[in-house]
């Protein structure tokens, strides 16, 4: 019986992981090649205060970088040590876990295009709450303790990947001629490499969640616990309860996804959908990270800070689809009832896995695992 439910659970991972594999290699070459035409070199330099318009570059440069939010949390902590503000890095790391190209391939695949855009839509609308939070309760003196204990330098997790430097190539012609040039197809097959090297852990961590989950949580609990018979009590509980289960899953970056739509099979509201996504920065782990980057109480204010935005964009954003009549009705993710069958999935999956063959093949002869391993070194020196 347990070898059975085991088998179970595994087969729904490893099926869940084959509806997503293509959509994560284009999602993760397209980043790699964004990352490879636009420069990070004088980011924190464009990021001097909390005006909206330094906002909107903020959310731009992190929409362009890497999904992961463990290096997201890294580079925040890196541009604000050379004196970017403390609000415009957090409006980077939102934007560089929500609104990347990555994300919105996969949500679009195993939730719907609803999701997607809501997950765009929402995103914004979280870094202006965040940043109106801020102007009313972050004191110069916090953001003063805080930069300096940024400074101490102490390592969480991905910083080798943060102090990799600015691998964007340097021209002034088109980005098409960039991309097509010798430099630019090395610079996207690093970023894409180390961005799969940054990611792979929280993708396989999701996967095996989501698949005990859907295999051994029957919907009867789901129902329950989401309040699903009472629509009214179901809309208000899912934006709160959602970030919170993010909290307790470990589980960030892209690698969410899978449970997400577990949890919307399971009942979950659509706001409460999208705030669970939005919470992968308030994961356990990062909160320690948070702690060891800025120290307790700038830790402990990050997390009611965000906590109270993502679950405020995700009402919002229940709001606006409900108005546009764009709220999905149906519970059918495909992840649930995925199977490896011979089908526009599988033909797709082939495709991309020679395009990642390739990029892997150009990492390799282009020194790049020993790029890899400097970056791991720098963070084992950082320890």
């Amino acid at each position: 019986m347990l070898i059975h439910a085991l088998a179970h659970a595994l087969s729904t991972s490893l099926a869940m992981g084959w509806e997503i594999l293509w959509p994560l290699i284009l999602g993760l070459g397209l980043s790699g090649a964004i990352q490879a035409v636009v420069s990070r070199q004088q980011m924190s330099s464009l990021l001097p205060d909390d005006k909206p318009t330094t906002l909107l570059k903020a959310a731009g440069l992190g929409s362009a970088s890497s999904s992961c939010s463990y290096a997201a949390v890294a580079l925040a902590r890196s541009i604000f040590r050379k004196g970017a503000d403390f609000t415009a890095s957090m409006a980077f790391e939102i934007a560089s876990t929500n609104l990347v190209i990555e994300l919105g391939i996969i949500m679009a695949v195993l939730l719907g295009w609803q999701f997607t855009a809501a997950e765009f839509v929402g995103g914004p609308l979280m870094i202006l709450i965040l940043a109106l939070l801020f102007r009313l309760f972050l004191t110069p003196k916090l953001v003063n303790v805080a930069r300096n204990q940024a400074q101490k330098g102490l390592s969480g997790r991905m910083e080798g990947h943060a102090a990799m430097g600015d691998m964007a190539v340097k021209s002034n012609r088109s980005v098409w001629h960039k991309l097509r040039s010798n430099e630019g197809r090395t610079a996207t097959s690093h970023f894409f490499v180390m961005d799969w090297a940054s990611i792979w852990t929280d993708i396989v961590a999701g996967l095996l969640i989501a698949g005990a989950l859907a295999a051994w949580v029957p919907k009867s609990w789901w129902r329950t616990l989401f309040f699903t018979n009472n629509h009214t009590l179901a809309v208000i509980w899912g934006p709160l309860i959602g970030p919170l289960i993010a909290v307790l899953s470990f589980v960030c970056s892209v690698g969410n996804v899978p449970l997400a739509a577990v949890l919307w099979n399971g009942g979950i509201s659509f706001g409460g959908v999208i705030a669970f996504i939005f919470a992968d920065l308030i994961v356990l782990p990062i909160l320690r990270i948070y702690k060891k980057y800025y120290g307790f109480k700038m830790a402990a204010f990050i997390f009611g800070m965000f906590y109270m935005t993502m679950s405020a964009a995700g009402y919002l954003v229940e709001a606006i689809f409900a108005l546009a009549h764009l709220t999905p009705v149906t519970r059918n993710a495909k992840i649930i009832q995925a199977s490896v069958t011979f089908n526009y999935t599988t033909v797709l999956n082939i495709i991309f896995l020679v395009v990642a063959g390739g990029l892997i093949y150009k990492f390799l002869r282009t020194g790049g695992p020993m790029m890899l391993k400097m970056m791991n070194k720098k963070r084992t020196a950082a320890h």
